[in-house]
This record gives structure tokens, sequence and C-alpha cells, in this order.
């Protein structure tokens, strides 16, 4: 399976974990994608059955900015949870079971509005996936979030792809969970 960071796909679904206008602008993306829009419960869609999970987007129960939702859904055979711009500090046991086994983590680390490296990193614990993708970062095109670095340094096994493809068949197994870092365009 390939993890494509910033492609376009007119056959899977677009997730919209919240209706910030700086999240959700779908429109945006082209072609005709099925567009999944911030709620909980059990979305069709044309990779099947993708699963949306009540959370919040800050650490005082959504007061300040609002909820969100994390989705999980199996595609190529991997269990992947997306959990978009999540700002609690830790999962409640509800949201790890409505999850269930995943293989590959979406994970936000840049603090700031969102989690920080230190909660991702607990949060991937938690979730115990074989493959931990971090996102909502520092890049050169957005500066007033933290580096990645803080999240790499909590990970024994990194995967730093050259492109923002990543052939996730092609990464060697090992012990422990492996942070792959998808090259920024």
């Amino acid at each position: 399976m390939q993890l494509e960071w910033y492609g376009q796909s007119a056959f899977r679904p677009l997730l919209v974990t919240h209706e910030h206008g700086d999240h959700n602008g779908v429109e945006a993306i082209g072609g005709d994608p099925v567009v999944l829009r911030s709620r909980a419960g059990t979305h069709e869609s044309p990779i099947g059955e993708v699963v949306g999970i009540a959370a919040e987007h800050d650490k005082v129960a959504g007061t300040v900015n609002g909820p969100m939702t994390l989705f999980v859904f199996t595609l190529d055979g991997l269990r992947v949870a997306h959990l978009g711009d999540l700002g609690q500090t830790a999962l409640r046991a509800e949201q790890l079971a409505a999850l269930g086994q995943v293989d590959l983590l979406l994970v936000p680390v840049g603090d700031g509005p969102t989690i920080g490296a230190e909660q991702a990193a607990t949060i991937a614990a938690q979730v115990a996936a074989r493959l931990v993708v971090p996102h909502h970062y520092r890049t050169p095109y957005i500066d007033w979030l933290e580096p990645v670095d803080a999240m790499v340094e909590r990970f024994a096994r990194v995967h730093r792809a050259e492109t923002p493809v990543v052939d996730l068949d092609a990464l060697e197994d090992g012990d422990g969970p492996l942070l792959v870092l998808p090259a920024v365009p």
C-alpha cells in the first residue's frame, strides 16, 4: 500500500475532522470525492465503512475550540486511524475501544491548538499502532507550530521518506512502532 501525502483521489473519501475554515475547504480538492463531514457514527464510503468518533479540539472538553471527529477505517488491509486536530491530552477508554486494533496512526504533534509531541507519543503508545505518521507540525509553509523533532526523539525507529509518497509495504518490520515521516512537497 502506498501512503500518498497531498494526493488527490476521486474514489476515496475526503474526511473533514472539524468545521474550522482552515480545515474544511473541500472545494480545493479536485474530482468529485465522497465527503464525510465531522460527525460521529458509522458512514458508508467507496472504501467501505468509516467510523467517526467524537473527540475534542482542546484540553478543556471542547469549550474553546469545539468538537472534532476521529476517523478509523480499513484501507488495503490496514486499519487506519486519523486523529485530525485532536486537542485532548489522552484518549478515553471508549475512544480507544472504538478505534480498535490500529495498524497505521495519523497523529498531530505540533502543539498550539492541538496536542504536542509528548501527548502524541503517549497516545501512540495507547493505540499501539505498528506505523505512526505525525502531522500538523511546523514545515516551510507553516511556521507557527512546533517542529516534528520532539516527536522523532521519542521513537527508536524512524523512516524519513524522500518523497510525499511512501510505499508502506517496503518498510522493514522490526521491534516497536515505526515513525514514518513523508517528505514535505
